[in-house]
């Protein structure tokens, strides 16, 4: 017979509410859980992937692999029509050894770096001039960006007729006694025509970047440098460029590339005349291909420009870190 004092205490004992668990020292971290989010991550990096993998395939096809084609073509004697016969690095040495070749760079150093000049010059001058309130100024913006987005062969085609012996410009010039220039057979103004025409063409897409960077700089600033008696150009200088230097360096680097790829101005106005006053390099490197039935020197044209594009772009991309400013 059990004892009524043994049973309560074993009730006691059993009805008893938990011991709390032995307390953590301070300090001690808890214990991570083990992780359980592999395989949706392995998910999230497929779905990431099902999203990316059209452009993905279309630089792979449409960029990368004509890339290496073109390095591999450079190695041949390489015609439109026939078979291709190796031979190495011959094209480069010739390449080095071709006087039309250095004529072409030059044309093309200078084109785009008076281009690129002219263009960013008007381009900051005419956003400036936008974003003093004046009315309309969406209008404005619209009509200087329209040369950008018509078809740059149209627009060649307006300026060749504009700019021909018996053109408007030769016309008004007379009109008012002055003799106007072959502007598109004489080589002293061939290049110059074909600046000109590029830089209609092309400065209201900087328009637009520009405005934007200059509608970014906050009002005060502004304000407040006006009540300090500063003029115009000091704030032009002191403030505004430096405000928008990277919307300045995004422009000037972009206008640069595609100025080393001129082609259709060169070929619609002068065609690439008089002599070689206005051959470009790329249009060098077009009729080596396609008139000239030489492939692979066309190729090695192609990576010499490559080569220059990339060096100028990295001397460029080294350069910014003295002007353009990212503080906020």
């Amino acid at each position: 017979m059990t004892s009524p004092l043994v049973t309560g205490a074993v009730v006691s004992e059993e009805t008893a509410a938990p011991a709390a668990p032995p307390t953590r020292p301070f300090g001690v971290p808890h214990p991570t859980p083990p992780r359980r989010g592999g395989r949706k991550r392995r998910g999230d990096g497929l779905v990431a992937l099902a999203y990316l993998w059209p452009g993905l395939a279309g630089f792979t096809f449409f960029i990368v692999v004509p890339l290496l084609g073109s390095l591999v073509i450079s190695l041949f004697e390489w015609p439109l029509f026939g078979s291709p016969t190796f031979i190495g690095l011959a094209n480069y040495q010739k390449l080095f050894s071709d006087p039309t070749f250095y004529t072409v760079l030059i044309n093309t150093v200078i084109f785009a770096f008076v281009y690129t000049a002219l263009n960013l010059a008007v381009a900051l001058a005419v956003s400036l001039w936008l974003n003093t309130r004046i009315k309309f100024a969406g209008f404005w913006r619209v009509i200087f960006f329209l040369p950008a987005i018509t078809p740059m062969v149209a627009n060649a085609l307006v300026w060749r007729l504009l700019l021909s012996d018996d053109g408007l410009v030769n016309s008004a010039l007379a009109g008012i006694g002055i003799d106007g220039p072959s502007w598109l057979s004489d080589s002293r103004f061939a290049l110059a025509s074909v600046i000109a025409m590029s830089v209609w063409q092309s400065f209201g897409y900087n328009v637009i970047v520009l405005s934007a960077g200059l509608g970014g700089i906050p009002k005060e600033i502004l304000e407040a440098s006006r009540m300090d008696g500063t003029n115009a150009w000091q704030r032009l200088r002191s403030i505004i460029l430096p405000m928008i230097s990277p919307s300045l360096f995004f422009t000037m680097t972009m206008t640069m590339i595609g100025a080393f790829q001129v082609f259709v101005q060169p070929q619609i106005l002068t065609q690439g005349g008089p002599g070689e006053s206005t051959n470009t390099f790329v249009l060098y490197l077009y009729r080596n291909g396609f008139v000239f039935d030489r492939l692979g020197y066309a190729s090695a044209l192609a990576w010499m420009l490559f080569i220059v594009v990339m060096i100028i772009t990295a001397l460029q991309f080294a350069g910014q870190k003295r002007w353009v400013n990212y503080d906020k």
